[in-house]
């Protein structure tokens, strides 16, 4: 008897994948960014992706001669939510008109695609609530962090677990000043030109450098990885500006450096969260992160730490980020329409609360009974010394010392700094750093 080979069905999955037409992408902002996503979607070839519609202001001097001629160029925002395009990419960045955009091609039933950390940080609930009762998708993956996929990690990669903490290194700006300050003890001044003659700082840096940017990461964080609601502008945040190359002299006698450290911890219904420079061991992931990388730790409860190293900004990564997004937009629409479903985001009390050890580090007037002035002070507000450190080769009449503490909680430090800070023989505020394990 003739033998026949046993008939082989299709994988529905796979041939409707093969038969979808490629997904039509509409670019909005031609910058450092956008540029590089459209490089990339042109030079792709793999049918799941089609640049069709680039938006931006006097496009006639950005166009380019790798972009296809059949790519519509425009400055008309409603031209693209009138456009039949699947997935509109907001990279103009900002609040205004970026959120009217977004919140125009959700409505249209069009995807989002965003890299942008204000949008995200201050109504990122409400736009993927909008999202999903439209049928849609809002993807953010390249607004925190640029080219390390922690956010994609957080929603998919990790959504099994039960996250509670979230802390990370998440301002390429500050990092890169911070090292500079240890590597070479040059006055922050200095350090901050470089940065800026290097392209990492802007002209002004104090989104960066009092910690804007990295509360609205962190807030960013918190919403994909923790299923909270935390507005930016509520997160503490404690500047890097009086932090001097002594205070790594300082650090190293105990064995550690300093970073600005964002970090987020949810127990029961409270929310404590924060953004500063702290002390982090020298051994430490946080220790080890130079110049302008980022991390980011997560903490759960089934799968314990997790960490995600890499560049935080940049053209290129940032854009690898987005094209990314898209590409997971494109490939779950072979999967048919979305569920629509109320999307639940819990909104706990907001604390910087922290109960760690502290560094303080004062400069004073050289006289007698300094120690003891502080001491009395300290044991009022019931705050334990640790130890004293004092350098030599410093002028009396401008001498820096640290002071560690045993763990206390914020409540308690603050009114005591406030008391020191008027002692007569105390030159400055104190600087306050967390000691972090």
């Amino acid at each position: 008897m003739e033998k026949t080979s046993p008939a082989v069905l299709p994988d529905s999955s796979s041939t409707s994948r093969d038969r979808s037409p490629a997904r039509r992408v509409a670019l909005v902002g031609f910058g450092t960014v956008g540029r590089a996503v459209a490089k990339i979607l042109c030079e792709r070839n793999d049918g799941l992706l089609r640049l069709t519609h680039i938006c931006n202001r006097n496009f006639e001097r950005k166009k380019q001669p790798w972009v296809p001629s059949d790519v519509i160029w425009t400055e008309d925002l409603h031209a693209i939510l009138k456009s039949d395009a699947d997935i509109v990419v907001e990279l103009i960045g900002g609040l205004s008109p970026a959120e009217e955009l977004v919140r125009g091609a959700l409505n249209a039933g069009m995807s989002v695609v965003t890299a942008n950390k204000q949008l995200i940080a201050r109504h990122g609930p409400d736009l993927l609530q909008l999202a999903s009762a439209n049928g849609c998708q809002l993807e953010y993956g390249a607004s925190v962090a640029g080219g390390v996929p922690v956010l994609p990690a957080l929603r998919t990669g990790l959504c099994g677990d039960r996250l509670h903490g979230i802390a990370g290194i998440l301002n390429g700006t500050c990092n890169y000043i911070l090292s500079r300050l240890e590597s070479d003890r040059i006055p922050f001044s200095e350090a901050l030109e470089e940065a800026q003659a290097r392209g990492y700082a802007e002209a002004d840096a104090s989104e960066d450098l009092d910690g804007g940017d990295a509360r609205a990461k962190l807030s960013i964080l918190a919403l994909a990885g923790l299923q909270v609601r935390v507005s930016p502008g509520d997160i503490r945040a404690r500047t890097i500006r009086t932090i001097d190359a002594v205070d790594f002299d300082y650090a190293a006698e105990l064995g550690c450096t300093i970073r600005q450290i964002s970090r987020a911890d949810l127990k029961d219904t409270i929310l404590f969260a924060e953004v500063g420079p702290s002390l982090v061991p020298t051994n430490s992931p946080f220790g080890r992160v130079q110049r302008n990388l980022n991390l980011v730790l997560t903490s759960g409860q089934y799968g314990g730490d997790v960490a995600f190293l890499g560049a935080g900004a940049g053209g290129d990564p940032t854009a690898v980020a987005v094209v990314s997004d898209l590409m997971a937009v494109a490939e779950s629409f072979a999967a048919g329409p979305r569920a629509r479903r109320e999307l639940q985001f819990a909104s706990p009390k907001l604390s910087c609360d922290f109960e760690t050890p502290w560094c303080l580090r004062l400069v004073v007037k050289d006289q007698p009974g300094i120690i003891a002035g502080l001491a009395a002070i300290l044991s009022a507000h019931h705050l334990n010394i640790d130890a004293v450190l004092q350098k030599p080769g410093f002028e009396k009449s401008a001498l820096p010392f640290v002071i560690t503490l045993e763990p206390c909680r914020d409540a308690q430090l603050y009114p005591a700094l406030q008391k020191m800070s008027a002692l007569d023989f105390v030159l400055r505020p104190p600087l306050s750093l967390p000691i972090l394990a």
